[in-house]
């Protein structure tokens, strides 16, 4: 699934369309209803941003919010494929929406998008969030600190693979409970957060499987020290690197690195 740094690049390649009107949509597939179909026609995208995992398209009257799941994709490349299923069409290209799980999802609201879910309902991106506010929250659960750093009620935007990155590189075992973890800790987890996040934005994200924006893959894949290296040395202490599923997502960690 997309997480934060691919969501910032998408982004990006989208407000490419600012000042752009939508003049048609054709629905191949219904991820999107006729309803919010008829509300986007003739509508100019201003810009686009992004909280969390969500896309924010900020229309010139309402707001479109778009959520790419497990697949979702971008692309302006104007030859309609398999999985294309939603093609917004401007006055001179067209802009589809590609989905090979079909998981994605689409919302319109007219005004304020932050005072309703699905955006109402998210904590503070981890470049917005305070140690001490986030901490009473670690404090009151029995939840290990891998499923509460997923939480997007918490903070948004960590996926997986960022998860397991900050993890190891603030030294904490993803196994631990998050009641045990301490003010410090969850300042470094935070501090670790933006740290790694902020490299994967500059490096276009990470392409595991499918990621890519417009035919470019992610490149912070080569910057990984955990994530998808079950088996390997531990890039810090030669340790060899560690797997296990948790709550339905796999960890890869390094038990002499994290504690």
């Amino acid at each position: 699934m997309p997480e934060l740094p691919e969501v910032r690049t998408v982004v990006k390649f989208l407000n490419n369309y600012q000042n752009k009107t939508i003049t048609d949509i054709t629905i191949l597939y219904p991820l999107m209803s006729e309803a919010i179909k008829e509300k986007l026609i003739n509508k100019t995208i201003l810009s686009v941003t992004s909280k969390g995992k969500y896309i924010i398209f900020n229309l010139d009257k309402g707001f479109l919010i778009s959520h790419l799941r497990m697949e979702g994709k971008y692309l302006n490349h104007p030859t309609i494929t398999k999985h294309d299923h939603i093609i917004f069409h401007f006055k001179e290209e067209i802009l589809k929406y590609n989905d090979v799980r079909k998981f994605g999802t689409f919302d319109y609201h007219e005004k304020n998008p932050f005072s309703k879910p699905p955006l109402s309902k998210l904590g503070p991106e981890p470049f917005d969030a305070d140690e001490k506010l986030i901490y009473p929250l670690f404090k009151k659960t029995n939840r290990d600190v891998k499923t509460i750093l997923l939480d997007q009620t918490v903070m948004s935007g960590i996926g997986n693979i960022y998860a397991n990155e900050i993890l190891f590189a603030s030294k904490i075992s993803p196994f631990r409970k998050a009641s045990q973890v301490t003010l410090k800790e969850v300042a470094t987890l935070i501090e670790q957060s933006v740290k790694i996040l902020n490299e994967a934005i500059k490096l276009g994200g990470t392409t595991i499987k499918s990621f890519s924006v417009a035919g470019e893959v992610g490149y912070f894949t080569q910057n990984l020290f955990v994530h998808g290296r079950y088996g390997e040395e531990c890039l810090v202490c030669g340790n060899i690197i560690k797997k296990m599923k948790l709550k339905g997502r796999m960890c890869y960690y390094c038990e002499s690195c994290q504690k």
